[in-house]
């Protein structure tokens, strides 16, 4: 096994006009797990990058119609995308880099290339992304950021005390499953419950907070288990 081995299987876009180059580096990333989807021009990648969720993109910059460049303006400026982009190109002067970095992508590659030094750039590419969106978790229009401490709801910033963003961080952690009463009392309190039902009171604080005025529901309770936050089913 290759010390760039890993448990997290990537699903990978690999756009490139060349079919061999596609081929080569589908067979040699599906050899360590990866899913991989393969487009030959600027159109088609848009379309299968805006359509498909993808972790990383493999990006040729001279392509047929629209070019390299262009789909990652298109990406970054018009889909608002943070998917990371690996450019892939036999272009490689200082210019052309630079360009590259201004139209969005996040790494560059240039052709030819050892396949062992692409999966490691790729691999760097997707840890770095899982780690930042470790750091922030949604529900609905519901968002809540670990590393700044913000919560908003549709955009709009919502106020919590530490307790109620412990037990928020928890239940968005968790969802759509059920979290026990047992396991927000621990998280809170350790083995010194309070003798009142103090999670109860927090609860409807956080309820107030995230649901008023006339919001739809996120926090549901089950009766007898615990609490849920999820999207109501239509």
């Amino acid at each position: 096994m290759s010390e760039f081995a890993s448990e997290d299987r990537m699903r990978v876009l690999v756009v490139d006009d060349n079919h061999d180059i596609c081929q080569n580096i589908g067979d040699y990333l599906e050899l360590y797990g990866h899913v991989v989807d393969f487009a030959y021009n600027g159109a088609n990648a848009l379309r299968l990058a805006l359509i498909g969720e993808y972790d990383v993109i493999v990006l040729d910059l001279m392509l047929p119609g629209m070019d390299g460049l262009d789909v990652c303006r298109e990406l970054r400026a018009g889909a608002k995308s943070e998917v990371p982009v690996l450019m892939l190109t036999a272009r490689d002067t200082l210019t052309d880099k630079l360009g590259g970095f201004r139209a969005g992508t996040d790494d560059y590659l240039v052709k030819p290339f050892a396949m062992q030094e692409l999966l490691a750039r790729l691999q760097a590419l997707y840890a770095r992304r899982k780690g930042r969106l470790a750091q922030k978790l949604v529900v609905g229009d519901l968002a809540l950021d670990k590393k700044t401490r913000e919560v908003s709801r549709g955009g709009q910033r919502i106020s919590l005390n530490p307790v109620g963003f412990k037990i928020l961080e928890r239940m968005m952690e968790a969802s759509p499953t059920v979290v026990t009463r047992t396991e927000l009392e621990t998280l809170l309190w350790g083995d010194e419950w309070p003798e009142s039902d103090a999670l109860r009171s927090h609860l409807y604080k956080l309820r107030r907070a995230m649901e008023m005025p006339c919001r739809e529901r996120l926090l549901h309770t089950v009766h007898g288990v615990g609490y849920r936050l999820a999207v109501p089913d239509d």
